[in-house]
């Protein structure tokens, strides 16, 4: 067979490639064993983390994420784990078009960081992914686990934080104001992260009061579908119930009897831009943290005027479901607002298999 008919994947075409010639002669430098954690500090920092820690894939506290890290990079050995802060008062006003446009611009950046860490390693020699730190997640996988990586599981075992009494990580500077990332790597650092050795979380049950739709009880009890149907409304399920409440309408004056004209422009809005969240208030309210905590014990009455209480007294549809304690809760204790019964676009198998996670909180009054 002469050279021109030889196959492309031969072994002596390949020899013959330019490029496989110019790294004979120049070989690739073989990655450093083991990575100091104070160079992978400074990687992530200037990468525009806030704050980062390191898990060993193999640690027992990620035990459940092995599989899921090995997924996605089979030679999986470290979790990196970091923060970017997000501007406080923004998050606080009852304007959300201000909370969300914080919220989506700090997932971007999230995102941004991720990619610069994982390029930074690329670039050593060493293998690393990143999944999103929200959206887009699997969902065609839907019951079952849609993330990729449980963030909060992870930052907790690197110390960036312990999960306050409403479910958000709260590092113990920057408080509950962060959005967490995680990059995967074969890379191995000499000096794992260590757990924080005490809760940021004040328990001061502010997010408790806050809460539109009750999801944070006063016994450490949380009703995820409560949060999810309300927060949500515009994601996954909520979209679901939107186009079956269109689909089910006979005709425009039906909808528009279903949905008001503000409820479609949010409809709107969140598919145009990025989804939108409805609350978030148990994270706008939260005193703790080191950077935060300061004006809160100087001035709890004044946290409570101009934090606390715009988002308790704002005027605005609460998403329930009908016969909810969460329907409940927005009569009793918020006259401001309106709860409107809806779905939550989840079909009845997954309600009931969700009831048997964390069963609803029943309405007062009623009785097995």
């Amino acid at each position: 067979m002469s050279e021109t008919n030889q196959e492309p994947g031969s072994p002596r075409r390949l020899a013959q490639h330019p490029t496989v010639q110019r790294m004979a002669q120049h070989p690739r430098p073989a990655p450093d064993p083991v990575l100091s954690t104070a160079q992978l500090r400074e990687i992530c920092l200037a990468a525009g983390a806030d704050d980062v820690g390191f898990v060993p894939v193999d640690d027992p506290r990620v035990a459940e994420e092995r599989e899921h890290a090995r997924g996605i990079l089979p030679s999986a050995r470290t979790y990196i784990a970091f923060c970017v802060r997000m501007n406080r008062d923004n998050l606080r006003s009852p304007q959300r078009s201000l909370a969300n446009t914080e919220f989506n611009h700090a997932d971007d950046e999230t995102n941004e960081v991720s990619r610069r860490i994982t390029r930074a390693l690329q670039d050593a020699g060493y293998r690393a992914v990143y999944p999103a730190p929200g959206y887009p997640m699997e969902v065609d996988q839907f019951p079952g686990r849609v993330w990729v990586i449980a963030h909060k599981v992870v930052a907790q075992a690197a110390g960036l934080g312990v999960m306050g009494i409403h479910r958000n990580v709260i590092h113990p500077k920057f408080g509950n104001f962060i959005l967490l990332g995680t990059v995967v790597t074969d890379a191995v650092v000499d000096e794992p992260s260590a757990a924080l050795d005490f809760n940021p979380c004040l328990e001061c049950k502010l997010c408790v009061s806050a809460c539109p739709v009750g999801a944070i009880t006063d016994d450490g009890g949380f009703d995820f579908q409560a949060c999810y149907t309300h927060n949500y409304r515009e994601f996954m399920g909520g979209f679901t119930d939107w186009a079956e409440t269109i689909a089910d309408s006979a005709d425009r004056a039906e909808y528009r009897e279903r949905v008001t004209t503000g409820e479609s422009f949010s409809m709107w809005q969140s598919l145009s831009f990025k989804p939108n969240y409805k609350a978030g208030y148990c994270m706008a309210v939260c005193p703790a943290g080191e950077d935060v905590i300061g004006a809160f014990l100087d001035d709890r009455k004044g946290h409570l005027a101009e934090v606390v209480r715009p988002l308790q007294n704002k005027s605005e549809p609460v998403y329930v479901l009908p016969g909810s304690a969460a329907e409940e809760h927005v009569t009793r204790r918020f006259p401001a607002k309106t709860p409107k019964p809806v779905t939550n676009g989840f079909p009845d198998e997954v309600n009931t298999l969700l009831d048997q996670i964390g069963p609803r909180p029943r309405p007062r009054g009623t009785t097995d």
